[in-house]
């Protein structure tokens, strides 16, 4: 668990106020309850060159995730898995909060929760990627772009990125007697392998409220937020914490049990997009 600063503008304290007053009834601006997440739409296949690569609408919140494959070394202290690296890039164009240049603790923030739920739960099967245990593995590149930001990028880049993997399929290559290996990236035709897929629930503190998936307005006048990790069976793969305020046993309990349900929505979103792509 960390805690990461937020970086939102100043915050007119009469949004904050009708927030609070709208929660205090049930009730939010986006006309949903506290514990349901926005309309979700996700389409696999959308880059053409890419070995994998998904879409996903959250609200108006919209990103894109691409995943590329070379042939490289593995990590030494795992020589028979290979490599999965995530960079997250907060494009400019979509929200005035974002500036050019190098990432900054937002987007780094993003890539790393996205890619400790997917490598600490060996979601993707590492192992399979050893083409010769010890020198050549494939390498696995998952790239999240933001192009439209109303909040909440943490679940809507990790469905797109599970999404994406599952879209994924791998060049077909040769092994030359030097060991060399030559991709064919016109032929792809072995998928990855999955172990487990996860999805994330972002949950953010508003006063003394909890609410799932919240948008850009609730989230620059949130208390904290909790990003929890599941798996398919509703277990707990990954916890993160961002922002300065403090929750509660009995809040964490609450959330863990909220997210669980919510996470059931992403999770059916998930395999309507992958099966139809099928």
């Amino acid at each position: 668990m960390s805690l990461t600063p937020f970086k939102v503008p100043i915050v007119p304290e009469l949004r904050k106020n009708t927030i609070l007053s709208l929660l205090a009834k049930g009730l939010r601006t986006s006309e949903r309850d506290l514990v349901t997440p926005r309309i979700v739409r996700v389409k696999t296949g959308v880059i053409e060159r890419a070995e994998g690569s998904a879409q996903v609408e959250l609200g108006n919140t919209k990103v894109l995730v691409g995943v590329k494959t070379d042939v490289g070394a593995p990590f030494r202290d795992t020589p028979d898995e290979g490599v999965i690296t995530v960079n997250a890039e907060l494009v400019p164009l979509a929200s005035p909060l974002f500036e050019p240049g190098p990432p900054d603790e937002n987007a780094i923030e993003l890539a790393r929760v996205v890619d400790r739920s997917i490598r600490e739960t060996n979601a993707v099967d590492r192992k399979s990627l050893a083409i010769i245990p010890g020198s050549k593995v494939w390498v696995i590149h998952v790239d999240i772009y933001v192009l439209d930001h109303d909040g909440n990028l943490f679940d809507a880049s990790m469905l797109a990125t599970m999404a994406a993997l599952m879209d994924t399929k791998l060049p077909d290559y040769e092994e030359l007697e030097t060991g060399e290996i030559i991709l064919d990236r016109s032929k792809k035709t072995m998928p990855l392998k999955i172990n487990k897929k996860v999805l994330t629930v972002n949950i953010a503190k508003i006063g003394d409220y909890l609410v799932v998936d919240p948008d850009l307005d609730e989230e620059t006048v949130a208390d904290t937020r909790i990003v929890i990790a599941y798996d398919e069976e509703g277990n707990i793969v990954g916890i993160q914490k961002s922002g300065p305020g403090a929750m509660t046993r009995e809040e964490i309990l609450k959330a863990v049990d909220i997210g669980r349900e919510a996470v059931k929505i992403y999770f059916k979103s998930l395999e309507e997009a992958t099966t139809s792509a099928e």
